[in-house]
């Protein structure tokens, strides 16, 4: 993939300041040459923007949230919801192609339950990121028993 051109070097010329913008406009040629063999390739960013984009959604967040305390079948987890069992299948639907969330058949019964506990940490980091520490401590004790 070639290189990107460095932005113009614009030297230092006064700039109108906004917040988190730079005072003077003065590229700094190495370090963004050194930031930029930090990047990741593409589709690591698209991966992860999918991931989170997929989290931004209240609804599958609660659901994931539910699924971080039990396994739950489609109609129960449409109830505690309050939405369709058709609006829960979709949000299952993207959860599973993104590894989040897991599904076994009992006869004509679906059971959903975390894909894995990477999830779960997920979860817990967000939480804690948005002050929720207890909410956060309750997982710590709910999943943990829930693996044990």
């Amino acid at each position: 993939m070639p290189e990107a051109p460095l932005p113009e070097r614009a030297g230092t010329t006064p700039h109108t300041k906004v917040a988190g913008e730079c005072g003077v406009r003065h590229v700094h040629e190495e370090d963004v040459r050194r930031a930029r063999t930090l990047l990741a390739d593409e589709e690591t960013y698209i991966d992860l923007s999918s991931l989170f984009a997929a989290l931004a959604d209240t609804t599958r967040v609660k659901l994931v949230h539910v699924l971080l305390r039990q396994e739950l079948c489609t109609c129960d987890l449409a109830a505690t919801l309050g939405v369709s069992e058709s609006a829960t299948s979709q949000h299952l639907r993207l959860l599973r192609a993104l590894h989040l969330v897991r599904s076994r058949r009992a006869g004509k019964v679906v059971y959903h339950s975390l894909d894995d506990e990477h999830i779960a940490a997920l979860i817990r980091v967000g939480l804690v990121h948005l002050g929720h520490t207890a909410e956060a401590s309750l997982l710590d004790g709910e999943v943990g028993s829930r693996s044990a």
